[in-house]
């Protein structure tokens, strides 16, 4: 089946003085960008493109990243330094030093409570954003780190060098458990899927490959770039992949099909960097261009929001195996020769890109005034004690009050309540497992429908 017309360019953001190296995204209320020229640029989406430069790095800012509750932003450095910043209009930032050489990437656990960092001392750093201080390091690596992500319930770390290994990490006892290699090229990502038991690798041999850390063996691995991979980024629901290459492409994969569906071309040069927004309905991507791309993404007509509430209850510690920890049959290899839908965003798409849009500087002293161009909705700033106050607590607090009332209205002990919810909770399981071998089942039952049919015909005209 050939679907068309499911992407498209929605919108070109703007111009970066500089190669992008990396960007994220808040929910589409605002993205972030980090680039060779020392800056970082925070776009408003919703007051079209309006954009905010926080300078305060004395060299290329190699990664950022938004807090899970988006009060805080944390960047990385080629000056050594991470930077901890309140995406506002003051640019406040505080500084955490400890690294002896460029920093790569860097990334919040799930819950806010901790920092990831990388870098070419072949260390992994482990922070309080909290407290801004360093808890541990990370040392097994025998060459440069390029990236260092957590699991979804912050128990492991997956780490890739250019040693060409990939490592899992035991967050509670600070251990390497485990260790995947390749042996072409080295891994420039890694990332784990949203339910946390699989991570995907960019290569700079081309491949992107899928591994499950549970049985420890390659799921998935796809030839289908013809230049190094940059970067991948899971869709919220997990059944989708995409990829940047430095062939100036991205591309969608299926992960339940396992195939290639969409190629996508629009950056002129290497891409650096793709994300997913957190709900899955946009992506953007960051390329040697120095242009932001943000694009649509609709692959179909699935309602990808109760998927995505079974996900979210995967971040708390539970012992597997999971219900949920539903993959591909068995490991997969393809190619090129994969036919795909190739959609190219300047085709039908408005551009609408600005050459020079409006950006407001913001250093890093808190000493600035609110322009009155700048308006309440903009980039409202909260207060500066929220460097020293971990907003999952207040989710937490609210979340249980919250519960606290319910229960109460209802004259249900708590030890009842957990119990229902918990019976409610395998309901769901079960019945999304059910919808999904379904989908498999009637997936397989057209393929061999096919094959009868080809067959007949090759009968037919034999006789």
């Amino acid at each position: 089946m050939v679907r068309t017309g499911y992407l498209r360019l929605a919108l070109i953001m703007g111009i970066i003085a500089g190669n992008i190296i990396t960007l994220q995204t808040l929910v589409f209320s605002a993205c972030a960008t980090s680039s060779l020229d020392k800056f970082l640029v925070v776009w408003k989406l919703k007051t079209k493109c309006k954009a905010y430069k926080f300078a305060g790095h004395a060299a290329a800012v190699t990664s950022v990243q938004f807090s899970p509750e988006g009060q805080l932003l944390a960047s990385a450095s080629q000056d050594r330094t991470v930077r901890l910043w309140i995406p506002c209009i003051h640019g406040e930032s505080s500084v955490l030093k400890g690294h002896t050489a460029p920093v790569r990437s860097v990334s919040f656990s799930h819950d806010g409570q901790f920092l990831l960092s990388a870098s070419n001392d072949k260390s992994v750093k482990i922070w309080s954003p909290r407290h801004q201080r360093l808890l541990f390091s990370l040392f097994q690596h025998t060459h440069w780190v390029c990236c260092a992500k957590f699991s979804p319930d912050g128990r492991l770390i997956a780490s890739c060098s250019e040693d060409k290994s990939i490592k899992i990490w035991d967050t509670r006892n600070k251990t390497c458990i485990d260790s995947f290699l390749e042996f072409e090229g080295f891994a420039n990502f890694v990332d784990f899927n949203p339910s946390g038991t699989c991570i995907a690798s960019a290569g700079s041999n081309c491949a992107v490959k899928l591994w499950d850390i549970r049985m420890n063996k390659l799921l998935q691995h796809y030839k289908v770039h013809r230049a190094g991979v940059n970067c991948v980024s899971f869709h919220p629901s997990g059944n989708y992949l995409i990829t940047a290459s430095a062939d100036g492409t991205l591309k969608i994969l299926d992960l339940l099909e396992g195939r290639l569906i969409y190629t996508l071309h629009g950056h002129k040069g290497p891409v650096l960097y793709v994300a997913f927004s957190k709900g899955g309905e946009k992506f953007a991507s960051g390329g040697a261009d120095a242009q932001v791309f943000l694009w649509k993404t609709n692959f179909d007509s699935f309602d990808y929001k109760e998927v995505l509430k079974h996900h979210v209850r995967r971040t708390h510690i539970d012992d597997p195996p999971h219900l949920l920890d539903i993959y591909p049959r068995s490991p997969h290899r393809h190619n090129e020769k994969i036919q795909s839908v190739e959609v190219n965003p300047t085709f039908d798409v408005t551009n609408m890109q600005t050459l020079d849009p409006p950006v407001i500087e913001i250093n890093s002293s808190s000493s600035i005034n609110t322009s009155d161009d700048v308006s309440s909705e903009d980039l409202q700033c909260p207060p500066a004690s929220v460097l020293a106050t971990s907003s999952k607590k207040n989710s937490e607090h609210e979340s249980e009050s919250a519960v606290h009332n319910v229960d109460k209205q209802r004259c249900i002990s708590p030890t009842l309540g957990n119990a229902l919810e918990h019976i409610v909770e395998q309901l769901d399981v079960l019945t999304l497992t059910i919808s999904i071998l379904e989908q498999r089942l009637t997936l397989t039952e057209d393929k061999l429908k096919d094959c009868l049919e080809n067959q007949q015909k090759i009968l037919l005209q034999g006789k």
